[in-house]
């Protein structure tokens, strides 16, 4: 086909890498989809005026010119939605690598067209809507098994409200099979088990529900100290070797959310590999099923068109969506926003928009507060309830937690999970640093611990809390006059903190106890280390030296109580009180 004699076509007068311009053009709107060149290439229209029409191309552009076709679609830029998307992997654009590479090898060719989804897999489908029922936008109509995890719910398409007219018997599908006739104002309406979605403009809620249930981690540092709601965001921060993937890794694997979402923007290649290798690999702890089995992946590493990482982004947001509709709860992991910040920094230098801060255009912070904005917990169309929490890295040139994409990620996101990389090269693992980071879910979040967890369990954490900002400010005192002149009580706080970071903060992800700790496990550990705290406190007022209980080994032996007692045989804390009172008789006599 001649894409120069099509009626929505015009030619491309300019090239300045992925930026491509048309003069002169009517036909074109903002945000359509439109193909580039010979070769095909997918593009977006990023700015209109009456003598000019902007696209940002998301494949590379090398050897396009001057006088070759551009040709729009007609719709904006959409992801396809239905089943097939868990357990794949696709590129920023939603297309599938795995196809790719057993069609083109190794690369993405320029110009690869394959579908987004597998059109020729049959899915075995119960329908479930019945003739003469009124069906409305987000209702479900269908069900089928996407995995043994996941069971794939079909919606009515939103827009779309009517009668049932027609309706297949339940059996084996392809998704774009009609399955449903509806009967609507604006004529009859054939659903298939496919549906379009633009990737820019958020799905459609009901309503928005309080983000007060905890989304629990397993890890100490964040579900005791800084938790996160089911519906929250939260930033993740920290300089090269902090340890931002492998702390979204063990969030992936052991939070309870039904389903994630993981993608890798613009991240080196070599380390793209080596996520997707060790998700293969994974046994998901709830189902004993592989991890894959409720894990969507897009992969955009650094070495493919800089326009992509953004796409890749809201591509990413859109699929969590689309499974929050059906009632699920989603965990995206955003590795890293920042490298998404430096493909709109580029492409905003190429189009010569006036810079903001470090470069940056002035609406990275719109830009932030867009992606962020479309986390929630919500009833859904569906009348189901769903959740997306969206945990964002961010690579801070330099580990400058000052930077325009770490300052304006904080105004969007009510947890800040400060990565220490001084805590990484000691082993310290997650390397959240407790002075710097901070939650703003406790007033959310305390009556659901206070219910499931225990009444006692909001006091244990602040009082832990405590504990180590008291060690911070002793350490500045100790820095000009060392410790010997601190009396034992202060003496204390810095001992307990020391037990606190060794034995509770930090955890030990190859450790079958230790790799996923449970919120009752949690407590119980705090309340241990709070009863020696106020015992050994007893003790200095009764003029016991400090340096006399530290030598008994009676605060050495709790680092070990996180190995020693099992996960499910929690009665085994009662032998550390047991034992901590045991070595106070030997102290006072």
């Amino acid at each position: 086909m001649n894409w120069g004699l099509c009626m929505n076509s015009e030619v491309i007068y300019g090239i300045n890498g992925p930026v491509i311009t048309v003069k002169n053009s009517r036909i074109f709107s903002m945000s359509e989809m439109v193909y580039i060149g010979n070769e095909r290439l997918i593009g977006e229209v990023i700015k209109l005026s009456s003598d000019e029409t902007v696209i940002q191309s998301y494949e590379e552009t090398g050897g396009l010119s001057p006088g070759e076709p551009v040709v729009g679609t007609g719709s904006a830029m959409s992801a396809l939605l239905g089943p097939g998307i868990i357990g794949n992997i696709f590129d920023g654009i939603q297309r599938p690598l795995k196809k790719i590479q057993e069609t083109s090898g190794s690369f993405v060719p320029k110009g690869c067209s394959v579908n987004f989804l597998d059109d020729e897999k049959e899915w075995q489908i119960e329908i479930t809507a019945k003739i003469n029922q009124i069906l409305t936008e987000g209702q479900i109509y269908a069900i089928c098994k996407e995995t043994e995890s996941i069971e794939h719910k079909f919606m009515i398409p939103i827009g779309i409200n009517g009668r049932v007219i027609e309706v297949k018997p339940s059996g084996n599908y392809k998704i774009n099979d009609m399955i449903l006739s509806l009967e609507t104002e604006d004529g009859v309406k054939n659903i298939t088990l496919c549906q379009k979605w633009p990737i820019r403009i958020p799905r459609k809620i009901a309503k928005r529900l309080p983000i007060d249930i905890p989304l629990v981690t397993g890890q100490r540092v964040i579900d005791s100290i800084f938790p996160i709601a089911k519906g929250g965001s939260a930033v993740l921060p920290g300089g090269f070797g902090a340890g931002k993937t492998m702390t979204q890794h063990q969030f992936a694997k052991w939070c309870d959310a039904d389903i994630i979402v993981y993608v890798g923007c613009g991240e080196r290649g070599n380390e793209m590999t080596q996520v997707l290798e060790e998700f293969s690999e994974l046994i998901d702890p709830k189902t004993g099923r592989p991890m894959s089995e409720r894990t969507i992946f897009i992969a955009n590493t650094s070495n493919m068109p800089v326009a992509a990482r953004e796409a890749s982004i809201y591509t990413g947001i859109t699929l969590a969506e689309y499974y929050r509709d059906m009632g699920y709860d989603v965990a995206m992991m955003a590795d890293s926003t920042s490298r998404w910040a430096e493909a709109l920094r580029e492409i905003s230098g190429r189009l010569e928009e006036m810079p903001a801060e470090e470069g940056f255009p002035a609406y990275l912070v719109s830009r932030l507060s867009e992606f962020y904005e479309r986390a929630g917990r919500s009833l859904n169309l569906s009348g189901s309830t769903g959740s997306i929490t969206i945990i964002g890295a961010v690579s801070p040139q330099g580990a400058d937690f000052s930077e325009p994409v770490t300052q304006n990620t904080k105004r969007f996101t009510r947890c800040f999970w400060a990565l220490d990389k001084n805590l990484a090269y000691a082993r310290h693992y997650p390397a959240v640093n407790w002075n710097m980071s901070y939650s703003e879910y406790f007033a959310d979040l305390d009556s659901w611990f206070i219910k499931n967890v225990g009444p006692d369990f909001p006091k244990l954490r602040k009082q832990i809390v405590g504990i180590l900002h008291e060690e911070e400010r002793l350490m500045e005192i100790v820095k000009l006059v060392g410790e010997d002149v601190l009396p034992d009580d202060q003496k204390l706080s810095i001992e307990t903190a020391k037990l606190i970071r060794f034995g509770f903060l930090q955890q030990n992800a190859f450790h079958k106890e230790d790799t996923f700790v449970p919120l009752l496990k949690q407590k119980e550990m705090m309340r241990v280390i709070i009863y020696l705290y106020e015992k050994v406190k007893n003790l200095i007022t009764a003029s016991i030296p400090i340096a006399k209980i530290v030598e008994s080994g009676i605060f050495s032996d709790l680092t070990k109580m996180k190995y020693e007692v099992p996960n499910n045989n929690l009665e085994k804390f009662s032998e550390y009180i047991t034992k901590i009172d045991q070595n106070i008789k030997k102290l006072i006599s």
